[in-house]
């Protein structure tokens, strides 16, 4: 292959890999310290621009602020405007468009929901840059409610939402179905009973219904109150009924985020698990059973993970990062790949070194409880972690010697 010819399949798989990483970053879903980084900077930047344009809904301001709120706006705009560019020139990296070409791709999220709304959010700029639009006026806000829509459709959990009403959307249905049926009953009885009455408020059974409304779902502005005892009896199993309803729907979405959540975090697990060497050895059906007994735990840098003479209930997996084990004569670093407590599991004694993190790491934690069940059902996992923990006893012990004879 001639020179250029490789330069540019360099130049190409270079550009394929920072494309990658950057739509990595941008997924709502993601949870590599990057992207976590990233939505806590959207938020911020989302925070800052609404409050801006509330400031600016404020009669009388001093023009130094009125004009300060501005430039916030037109920033804030700005930077979802750098961020919708990435998102376009990213996008071919999602599995939703694979088989298409690049620039079929981008044209396809371009007319999407999130690229409308994305490319919408950062008209205040313009606007207000251009004079057409006053940062104060009630256009730009209008305009400034599309960065509300951003963060529903960026945020991870409205994904988790929107993914529990499907899969309970069976039982929400049912529920819904019960719901019309005692509001239309008693929209129907209340207005027989109160219409001579009281005309103006139950004189239909669509004015009825506002009262029902309402009562059903116990907000009760009172406006509207039966007088006849039949009215009132129905009131008071109409906000019996209520209360038995929300308390349904309720308990239907508790469960539905329960069981998605658990869902999820398995994921998170199993895609923590395999960056451990350790554990990708053992084969798919002893990973499967180890996988709902690991945790996923992110630290900053220079944290203290365990301190020495604590009680060791858990050991730890590193799957990014690194940490330093500080021991009494000696420190060890440690990177993706390596563990780190488990002597004190082993031996039940108190821990005997220092762990702190040197920068971002994610950690699997497997507490003792649930690695004296794995002892029990895969030995193997427990003598690796053994053999790995004498070898690193007899270095220590080494050293030990060394730094005293010297």
């Amino acid at each position: 292959m001639s020179g250029p010819r490789r330069l540019w399949f360099g130049v190409a798989a270079a550009n394929s890999l920072t494309r990658a990483r950057a739509y990595s970053i941008l997924r709502p879903y993601d949870n590599s310290i990057g992207a976590r980084h990233w939505r806590a900077f959207h938020f911020a930047v989302l925070s800052a621009g609404l409050l801006a344009v509330a400031i600016s809904s404020i009669d009388d301001l001093p023009d130094w602020l009125d004009r300060g709120m501005a430039a916030v706006v037109v920033l804030v705009a700005v930077i979802f405007l750098a961020e919708y560019i990435l998102r376009l020139w990213s996008i071919p990296e999602s599995a939703r468009y694979a088989g298409m070409s690049e620039a079929h791709a981008r044209l396809r999220w371009a007319f999407s929901l999130n690229g409308l709304i994305g490319l919408l959010a950062v008209v205040p700029a313009f606007g207000i840059t251009t004079g057409v639009i006053n940062a104060d006026s009630d256009i730009a806000a209008i305009f400034c409610l599309l960065w509300v829509l951003k963060l529903g459709l960026y945020a991870p959990a409205m994904e988790t939402l929107a993914r529990v009403i499907s899969n309970e959307r069976a039982t929400i249905a049912s529920v819904f179905i019960i719901f019309v049926i005692v509001l239309v009953a008693a929209a129907t009885a209340t207005h027989l009973l109160e219409r001579t009455g009281q005309p103006s408020g139950f004189g239909s059974v669509p004015a009825s219904l506002w009262w029902a409304v309402v009562t059903l779902t116990t907000t009760g502005y009172g406006d509207v109150v039966p007088h006849t005892v039949g009215g009132k009896m129905i009131a008071a199993l109409v906000m019996v009924s209520g209360i038995a309803v929300l308390a349904l729907m309720t308990g239907i979405l508790a469960t539905g985020f329960a069981e998605e959540e658990r869902r999820r975090e398995y994921l998170r697990v199993w895609d923590q698990v395999t960056k451990v060497p350790m554990f990708t050895a053992l084969g798919t059906v002893t990973l499967s059973e180890i996988v709902g007994k690991l945790r996923v735990r992110h630290y900053p840098p220079r944290i203290v993970v365990v301190r020495r003479d604590e009680p060791g209930d858990s050991m730890f997996f590193i799957t990014e990062g690194e940490v330093e084990v500080r021991l009494p004569h000696t420190s060890v670093r440690l990177g993706q790949g390596g563990f780190f407590g488990e002597m004190a599991l082993l031996t039940r004694m108190p821990r005997n070194a220092t762990v702190v993190t040197t920068q971002p790491v994610t950690l699997l934690v497997l507490y003792a409880s649930d690695f004296y069940e794995i002892a029990a059902h895969i030995p193997t996992l427990v003598e690796a972690v053994e053999r790995e923990s004498h070898r690193r006893q007899a270095e220590n012990e080494a050293q030990l010697a060394g730094a005293e004879t010297s």
